[in-house]
């Protein structure tokens, strides 16, 4: 009975309370994955070997200063995120999506869907404090809570210095390039 081995490593984990480590082959490849028990099945998870992982140290970002009143609105900010559920449309996966409508077409030899034009995003610089107390007070305002966000004080920024070079007047290049 091939289902026999699966139930007996399925109640042996559960019982237990351990997770195992496998070999198995995906797309070609000897790849490592962990084994354990969700509910009534045994979940694969996909792990990566040594050298398929980046030194952490090399990813970290250098010093940087965080003030005590940063990290609590950043909390903040968290908690107005948690939610109950996971469903809904911000958790669609669109890549699948779009090739199922390329599939599509092909197959019924019809034209392949256009690719909808994203625009660029703005260089723009943003006051990441005040991005996080806007943050929070739309997340609690739409789950109706009272928002209480208090204003920092606003930090000034020096003003830019122009540069000094001018660039060279049209009657010295004409000057220059006749010589």
């Amino acid at each position: 009975m091939p289902s026999k081995p699966y139930v007996l490593l399925r109640k042996a984990l559960e019982r237990t309370s351990k997770a195992a480590i496998a070999k198995f082959a995906w797309h070609g490849r000897e790849r490592l994955g962990l084994l354990r028990i969700r509910e009534d099945a045994i979940v694969l998870h996909a792990m990566r070997w040594d050298d398929e992982v980046r030194d952490p140290a090399a990813l970290a970002p250098g010093q940087v200063e965080v003030s005590e009143e940063e990290i609590q609105r950043a909390e903040l900010l968290m908690d107005s995120m948690i939610r109950d559920d996971l469903e809904g449309d911000e958790f669609v996966d669109h890549y699948t999506d779009a090739l199922a409508e390329v599939i599509t077409a092909k197959r019924e030899g019809k034209e392949l869907p256009e690719m909808p034009e994203t625009a660029a995003p703005a260089g723009e610089v943003v006051d990441l404090m005040a991005a996080l107390e806007e943050s929070v007070k739309k997340a609690r305002v739409s789950r109706g809570e009272d928002a209480e966000v208090h204003e920092l004080p606003k930090k000034k920024t020096a003003a830019k210095k122009a540069s000094g070079k001018k660039p060279a007047s049209k009657k010295k290049a004409k000057a220059a390039g006749s010589s």
